[in-house]
């Protein structure tokens, strides 16, 4: 068998293999964060949970499948070696990057969450106070 077609198929075993367990281990940990971001409501957090996860999967095996072509054939154990620690190198920089974006976004979201929780009053105003009736104003001239 040709030493090409072995680092292919090496490589999209280990490829999918990471990718895999990288997207699951985001759904399962992301639940969690995507419920407090979005208030406590697990129903959406799912639903957002997985359509990331969709996401991640479409572009990095995208991407893991378009990366497959080696332009230089393999002719030895040596460059079959160096082909797959490139490629594979590659894709975890990919995985890395992907999840890191996914990570600021989130983030970005749950930040102006927060933002918002901050900004409404927790008790209701009582009244209003006009201009210089309030503790800070000025006393009263005596007449």
């Amino acid at each position: 068998m040709d030493l090409t077609v072995v680092a292919y198929v090496i490589y999209l075993l280990i490829s999918v293999a990471l990718t895999v367990w990288v997207a699951r281990t985001l759904g399962r940990n992301g639940k969690v964060f995507l419920a407090d971001v979005l208030h406590g409501n697990e129903k959406l957090a799912d639903a957002v949970n997985h359509l990331l996860v969709v996401g991640f999967y479409l572009v990095n095996l995208g991407f893991v499948t378009l990366y497959l072509r080696n332009s230089d054939g393999v002719t030895d154990a040596r460059g079959l070696f160096e082909a797959l620690s490139v490629k594979l190198g590659v894709v975890l920089l990919v995985l890395g990057v992907m999840h890191l974006g996914n990570v600021y976004v989130l983030n970005k979201i749950r930040r102006r969450g927060l933002m918002e929780r901050e900004q409404t009053p927790p008790v209701a105003p009582q009244g209003w106070t006009g201009p210089g009736n309030g503790p800070w104003a000025a006393p009263a001239p005596r007449a």
